[in-house]
């Protein structure tokens, strides 16, 4: 989908609730708008015009990224630019109340007179552009299979550099160095590391403890890759696992093949966590199963949708979700396993391809 067709979408949005301009401010979704990737921007968008405030540190960088949109460098804030703007074009301009701070909101209700302060902005009543956003188009697929096939290899490469005694955060200085030569922009999120007891932590960052003699190591981690982000999980071992340990991860991992098997059109993202926390309620471990089944990823690592119990949300073709069920046995260890699940037409892609066979080193 070209920048103008993403703008149109948006328009169409707009025109079911009734909204003949909106302020977006969230960079992800001006960059999904309109190809910008700055640090500071403010879209204001009508039925017949789009206009990209900037600063001139982005002079040159807008005019070569904006597409489907025109680009004004602010004298002084975009934000407030922006909004005067559209107190000229609109009566009612919609804002995403998720993505804006009271702060600034104030800001916005500052740059504008004081009769259309108290009536221009209206909240949006559902998240126009994280639901356009849900659904990605045949040029983003490709990215996203480009950042997930960089992940695998990052930890095909990292590998053979886990071993008993290497401290987690040199495990995950060796996987971001490693990212990093084979090209990613930079981390989705903090790498998490998380070796023996510490597996028990679900969002165990690398820490200074060294991986144990015998046990488990969480690897969670992402890159970013022409802005997408990637996302996976693989849990392996050093040393020898208990029967206990074992039995408990092929839990996880039948657990986690059901729940890809769930993903498919139509289905909705509660029965994709049913069907991963069945199979752990079966093996009486469901209690350890504390987090949801999984996300949405795109140019953010979170996005809509969530794979959780009373989620209604149906799954689409074109969609993008992590399915990442995990035990957590605090004081003993923690088991994740998790890829990103492309929705297509008639079921499901897999886009990270690592084994998930037990890795033992």
């Amino acid at each position: 989908m070209s920048d103008g067709n993403r703008l149109n979408a948006l328009r169409a949005a707009m025109a079911k609730e009734d909204l003949k301009a909106m302020l977006v401010t969230h960079l992800p979704d001006v960059r999904w708008l309109c190809g910008f990737t700055g640090s500071n921007a403010a879209l204001a968008v009508t039925a017949k015009k789009a206009v990209m405030f900037t600063d001139g540190r982005y002079t040159t960088q807008a005019k070569q990224e904006v597409r489907g949109a025109q680009v004004a460098i602010a004298k002084k804030s975009a934000v407030k630019e922006a909004c005067a703007l559209l107190e000229q074009e609109a009566k009612h301009a919609g804002y995403d109340a998720a993505q804006t701070t009271v702060a600034a909101l104030d800001e916005m209700r500052a740059a504008v007179s004081g009769k259309a302060r108290r009536k221009l902005f209206v909240a949006v009543k559902k998240p126009l552009l994280a639901e356009l956003r849900m659904l990605k188009d045949a040029g983003e697929l490709r990215l996203m299979e480009k950042a997930a096939a960089l992940g695998d290899q990052v930890f095909s490469a990292v590998l053979s550099h886990i071993e008993s005694g290497v401290a987690e955060t040199e495990i995950a200085a060796t996987l971001e160095f490693f990212a990093r030569s084979l090209g990613a922009e930079g981390m989705s999120f903090d790498t998490i590391v998380a070796s023996g007891e510490r597996s028990a932590l679900p969002h165990g960052k690398a820490s200074a403890r060294r991986t144990p003699r015998n046990g488990f190591v969480t690897l969670d981690f992402g890159v970013i890759l022409n802005g997408y982000c990637s996302d996976m999980t693989r849990t392996v071992c050093v040393g020898r696992l208990s029967s206990k340990e074992r039995a408990a991860y092929e839990a996880v991992l039948e657990a986690q093949q059901a729940g890809i098997a769930a993903v498919k059109p139509g289905a909705t993202c509660a029965e994709v966590d049913e069907a991963a926390r069945s199979v752990l309620r079966k093996a009486g471990l469901a209690k350890f199963f504390t987090h949801s089944t999984g996300h949405g990823v795109g140019l953010e690592i979170h996005e809509a949708p969530r794979l959780a119990a009373g989620q209604t949300q149906e799954l689409k073709a074109g969609m993008v979700v992590t399915v990442e069920p995990g035990i957590y046995i605090a004081g003993k260890f923690g088991i994740r396993i998790e890829d990103m699940v492309a929705v297509t037409p008639r079921g499901n892609r897999v886009l990270t391809s690592s084994t998930k066979a037990l890795i033992e080193l």
